[in-house]
């Protein structure tokens, strides 16, 4: 592999004009592939076919009206009294504006509805007095029909014993004759009066079946409320056609802007996160901090503003291909949002780590006295198979997201991935290129005088030069940090587990799930939108769960109606549920939609038990009403995601791990050093989620860190630092650990190479790690809230592998075990491939090279 990428660097030393205008067609491609085919980037977080999707679906199926995503306005009076006659009218006007935007379903104006919701209650009221009139009424009327029936009854009596004491056979008197048809006349009057009792009776009863139907209805919507009791502050949803992640920016922020103009009308509009979140927003004043940061790193590792601005040069030229080439594939691809960030992220801070191993490399050779047409392929050859095999664990760890069963995640993890490898290529093939064209100007011209040079390079005489042997390096480390950890490994080795377990400890009370606006910067219009809700509306009103209930078949619209509402009691029994709506029903009655609102927010973790009492009440519900119940919404969709992604955690660390170890195994030959790797990368891991949830779930920090609400972790997160911090941690295990076995394979005895390799290595591993630290540092005041615990964990992971595993325990662990630390079967060490990644075969052959030139033509000047 060696010998390959020495080619290859060799190839673009030759041709680095060529070279460089091949990577600027590249950028260019992709530049004008992402502006002019790639399609506008999806906010969803979706999984098929998961349980919450599939009733979605459903919803969205059987209840139009009902489906969508909702996003929350809440109105308020600038001067905290209650809105005017005037400023409800303004507010009318834009609500009818807001109805009018693309995908936008409804807008419904709060003061109509609180009106109809209040009006409702009043008319209820007024139909039961009207209705137990009509009673008393009735009532009165069946009592004076029966006292009339009971004089009727009795002058039937007298008539008849009359006409009992006629003789036999003796007509019918006149007067006997007209007196019956009196009585019978008014018999048939009672009947009919009797048959209108009985109608009005049967309408009394139909309008007490609809009227406690009313009542019902109005009770279930009184907990309902969108105007607060002091009239100050005005809530209102837009309902979207589709689900809100879904939404166009232009439609986000026109809703904005309209919203806006009712601030001369001394009322002020705020806005829930669904709405003014705009994820593809990734670039803020912290990540440029985080680039500034890593070119001072680079300038005073270095020395001149040429060899800094290389690597930063070689990231960017990198990440601006690999995440322009993957806008272009959204042509063909949904791609979350998120995406490009997590690109960008790790596309700066692998893209500037490779560049700097081999301009390292590159440097130390020249200095060297090596010549520049010999040292930019060497360098290639050496540090790049370094770089190529640590590019791909990191590629491997990222690639494995697609096992996740998370479709989001896994485009996430492929693109990411494809930006990684085309750092790796920027640097094996650029980096050689620019090196030439750089020249000397790789190198300070003190530093070029320090070494025995000219300022140009050139050398002075042939005395030779300052360049520490493997021998001096053994020395040199055992005065620093090395030498330290070496002389008192054991105690090294036990601080630093001890160090990691402790910061891990919050780590065992990790909960996932999504952020929401009390997440929010507290100056932010989401934050005030989640305040004033929970403040005026209770907290469960910023996050609602949908209830979708299936009713028997054969109900008419009123048993419908009731069998609902049996449901929606059921329902609220719950724990946790302080309301329950019933907001929608499918055209054949089938269906029913419920809002349940929880006590407190969607990421609270009452909610998620609530969630979960919700669904043992299932069994219950049934069987009381015969109606089966599903649920979804956005709160549940960020349970349900959360718990997808934690089941498929352990299948996807044994991947990545498993993988990478055949990688290292294959690198080193040794399997306890790809174990000791392992082993301190499971550390490092757990340190980097005990300090996240620390932070982020406790609160620890938070004002220094902007953290504002203390919540549950991001899904996703332990997946994301999973992938990436394996990747990275390989990498400098990579850069100091083949330093020492280069050392070990030179004739260095185990101990003695621990030392050669870090002293070679620490300088650029450091300055590796810091620019990482800082890059990923620069995410954690990022303007999406969603990247920052992410930052914050990538930075963080980073700082405490680089420094407390890599360069603490692993120098400790590799002198307690000596020789054995190199140990592998003999049969195993037979059937693996030469990799050849410290470059000791291609030294060989380079160096025999050498010797037979020497022979067969006189040594000729050499340029550097």
């Amino acid at each position: 592999m060696a010998t390959l990428l020495y080619r290859l660097g060799a190839f673009s030393r030759r041709h680095f004009r060529t070279v460089i205008v091949g990577w600027l067609v590249l950028l260019g491609l992709a530049t004008a592939g992402a502006l002019g085919l790639s399609k506008p980037l999806s906010n969803t977080f979706e999984i098929p076919n998961a349980g919450y999707q599939q009733v979605f679906d459903r919803l969205q199926h059987e209840i139009p009206s009902a489906s969508g995503g909702i996003g929350t306005v809440v109105l308020s009076t600038t001067n905290d009294t209650a809105f005017t006659a005037a400023q409800k009218r303004a507010v009318g006007q834009v609500i009818d504006e807001w109805s009018k935007l693309k995908g936008v379903r409804e807008v419904r104006n709060p003061f109509q509805v609180e009106a109809q919701l209040t009006g409702a209650a009043d008319q209820t009221k007024q139909a039961r007095q009207k209705l137990d009139d009509g009673k008393a009424q009735l009532q009165a009327g069946e009592q004076r029909l029966a006292s009339e029936r009971a004089k009727l009854d009795a002058a039937q009596q007298q008539l008849d014993a009359q006409k009992a004491q006629l003789p036999k056979g003796f007509p019918t008197p006149p007067q006997l004759a007209a007196a019956q048809q009196r009585l019978d006349d008014g018999r048939a009057q009672l009947e009919a009066q009797s048959k209108k009792l009985q109608a009005s009776k049967q309408q009394l009863q139909t309008g007490e079946r609809d009227l406690a139907l009313g009542e019902r209805q109005v009770a279930r919507s009184s907990a309902l409320h969108v105007v607060s009791t002091d009239g100050t502050v005005a809530l209102t949803q837009v309902q979207f056609v589709g689900s809100a992640q879904e939404v166009s920016t232009q439609t986000k922020d026109r809703l904005q802007e309209i919203g806006r103009t009712l601030a001369a009308q001394g009322v002020r509009a705020d806005f829930s996160a669904e709405i003014v979140q705009d994820v593809s927003s990734v670039i803020g004043p912290g990540e440029i901090t985080g680039i500034v940061i890593a070119g001072i790193v680079l300038l005073v590792v270095l020395g001149t503003l040429v060899a800094a601005g290389l690597p930063l040069l070689m990231s960017l030229v990198g990440v601006a291909v690999g995440i322009g080439a993957s806008l272009t594939m959204t042509r063909f691809v949904d791609m979350n949002s998120v995406t490009p960030a997590l690109a960008l992220m790790l596309g700066l801070a692998v893209g500037i780590d490779y560049a700097l191993f081999i301009i390292s490399r590159h440097r130390t050779q020249l200095l060297a006295g090596m010549p520049r047409e010999e040292s930019i392929p060497r360098a290639t050859g050496t540090a790049g198979t370094a770089v190529l095999f640590a590019g791909s664990t990191v590629i491997i760890a990222l690639a494995a997201l697609t096992v996740t069963g998370v479709p989001f995640l896994g485009v996430m993890g492929l693109v990411a991935a494809f930006t990684v490898a085309v750092a790796v290529l920027v640097a094996l093939t650029l980096t050689p290129a620019v090196l030439e064209a750089a020249k000397h100007r790789i190198i300070p011209r003190r530093t070029w005088r320090k070494f025995g040079f000219t300022d140009r390079g050139e050398p002075r005489s042939d005395e030779g030069h300052l360049v520490e042997s493997d021998e001096e390096a053994a020395t040199h480390a055992r005065s620093g940090w090395a030498g330290r950890v070496t002389r008192h490994p054991w105690l090294f080795a036990l601080a630093s587990v001890v160090l990691l377990a402790v910061v891990a400890i919050p780590a065992g009370s990790l909960r996932l799930g999504l952020p929401d606006g009390g997440s929010e910067a507290p100056n932010s219009t989401a934050h005030r939108t989640y305040s004033l809700t929970a403040e005026h509306f209770g907290a469960g009103a910023n996050g609602p769960i949908i209830g979708v209930a299936t009713l028997p078949a054969g109900l008419d619209t009123s048993a419908a109606e009731e069998k609902s509402l049996d449901v929606a009691d059921q329902l609220a029994t719950v724990t946790g549920v302080t309301a329950v709506v019933p907001f929608g029903m499918s055209e054949d009655r089938r269906t029913a939609a419920f809002q349940i609102l929880p006590a407190e927010g969607p990421a609270e973790e009452s909610t998620v038990a609530t969630v979960e009492a919700l669904r043992a009440a299932e069994p219950g519900i049934a069987t009381a009403t015969g109606a089966a119940v599903d649920f979804t919404g956005q709160t549940v969709a960020n349970i349900d995601i959360s718990q997808i992604l934690s089941d498929s955690l352990p299948l996807y660390l044994g991947i990545v791990v498993g993988l990478s170890l055949l990688i290292l195994v294959l690198i080193f030959r040794s399997l306890v050093v790809p174990l000791i790797a392992t082993g301190g990368f499971l550390l490092s891991l757990a340190a980097a989620f005990g300090a996240v949830v620390a932070v982020y779930q406790w609160g620890w920090l938070g004002d220094l860190l902007g953290v504002n609400q203390p919540s549950a972790i991001l899904s996703f997160l332990p997946t994301l630092l999973i992938g990436v911090l394996f990747g990275l941690a390989m990498d400098y295990q990579m850069f100091l650990v083949s330093g020492m076995r280069e050392a070990h394979q030179h004739g260095q005895d185990a101990r003695r190479a621990v030392l050669t390799g870090f002293d070679h290595g620490r300088v650029v591993v450091t300055a590796a790690a810091l620019i990482m630290v800082a890059v990923f540092a620069g995410f954690v005041h990022a303007e999406l809230t969603m990247i920052r615990p992410i930052g914050f964990g990538l930075a963080f992971g980073v700082l405490v592998d680089a420094f407390v595993v890599r360069m603490t325990l692993t120098p400790a662990l590799m002198h307690l075990l000596g020789e054995k630390a190199w140990w592998i079967p003999r049969w195993l060490d037979r059937v693996l491939p030469n990799v050849d990644v410290e470059g000791a075969t291609l030294s060989r052959t380079l160096a025999a090279r050498a010797e037979a030139a020497r022979h067969a033509e006189p040594a000729g000047r050499h340029t550097r």
